[in-house]
């Protein structure tokens, strides 16, 4: 079977765990190492916890693929630290991201189906 073309954001998935929880950190605002992982523990519950190795493993892997940039924009200098990177995603990044997340949600919805999941309770 062809490889798709690198532009195609499923030509990328699946994504890990670690690195869809990075994306989806930087989906929302421009962030450093430290804030990404974070971000991530803080909204996973703990159970995704990115150690410094794997965070800038993951980071390099992103930048190469261009599907996140270091981002030229800093905080006010009394917020910031001149030795942090700040990041964000691509274009290509993010459609790559809701590519994941459109994927899982096919999964989830597959799984109810089949009564492996009992449907989310609706509010009110």
């Amino acid at each position: 079977m062809p490889r798709k073309p690198a532009a195609d954001p499923e030509a990328f998935l699946p994504l890990s765990p670690p690195m869809y929880q990075l994306m989806v950190a930087l989906a929302g605002q421009e962030l450093h190492g430290w804030a990404i992982m974070k971000e991530v523990a803080g909204r996973t519950g703990g159970k995704i916890q990115l150690s410094p190795g794997t965070l800038y493993g993951l980071i390099k892997r992103l930048l190469a693929q261009r599907l996140i940039e270091e981002s030229d924009r800093r905080p006010p200098y009394y917020w910031d630290d001149q030795r942090r990177r700040y990041y964000r995603l691509t274009d290509l990044g993010r459609r790559v991201a809701q590519a994941e997340a459109q994927r899982m949600q096919q999964a989830v919805e597959a799984a109810r189906s089949k009564k492996l999941l009992v449907p989310a309770p609706r509010p009110g």
